[in-house]
């Protein structure tokens, strides 16, 4: 009989350690990855994420990783492509920016207990591909071309916004607070690239790229 109730403290113990667990996940006090990643999981199961959908959470993470990735080797290209300072500027700085998103994953991937892993984004390579298509056909040193790296940036940063905040949302809605708030920190920032992007259209390439001689 002393052994039964001895099996019923531990039990009882181990409960309460995830309870705690938990809690401190939630009130933001959980600072190292191994406190992340089992607060994180605990919150998962509670919340009722089954295995497909935690597989479909982990493969849009496995994209956007994959697209981010891509960025950083095509953004350097699309900035020497460019005509004016101001949007070679802009691309390099973003450049530097999805840097930061690459690692973000990354750390995500190890609060999720997961290998940083890439799957191919067939939707930025084909965003890849027009943007090339436009550096191509349209003449160096025009403001023809910045209006086309311009809207071709913004295909870009519109798939990256929906992913992101997709991914958000779904983080949130299942209780992984900190994974939500990383997502959302990247997710404000390529909103604040799409809106730079227009801004410099808006104020001089647009109108000066109308005024070109054919």
């Amino acid at each position: 009989m002393e052994k039964k109730k001895t099996t019923r403290s531990a039990a009882s113990h181990n409960g309460s350690s995830k309870r705690s667990g938990s809690k401190t996940q939630h009130n933001g006090r959980a600072k190292t990855t191994a406190g992340y990643r089992s607060s994180s999981q605990s919150d998962v199961a509670e919340a009722g994420m089954d295995e497909m959908l935690e597989k479909l959470f982990v493969d849009q993470l496995k994209d956007i990783y994959y697209a981010e990735k891509l960025l950083t080797k095509a953004l350097p290209k699309m900035a020497k492509a460019a005509t004016t300072e101001e949007l070679k500027n802009a691309i390099m700085e973003h450049k530097e920016e999805t840097e930061t998103h690459v690692e973000r994953l990354e750390q995500i991937f190890g609060i999720l207990g997961k290998r940083p892993q890439a799957k191919k984004c067939e939707a930025m390579e084909g965003l890849k591909k027009e943007a090339d298509s436009i550096v191509e056909e349209t003449e160096a040193g025009s403001l023809t071309r910045d209006v086309g790296i311009i809207m071709s940036s913004q295909k870009v940063e519109h798939y990256e916004i929906a992913s992101y905040g997709c991914l958000t949302t779904l983080a949130r809605t299942f209780g992984m607070d900190d994974v939500a708030a990383i997502l959302h920190q990247t997710l404000e920032e390529e909103k604040a690239a799409d809106e730079l992007l227009t801004s410099i259209a808006e104020n001089n390439i647009n109108y000066e790229a109308g005024q070109e001689e054919e």
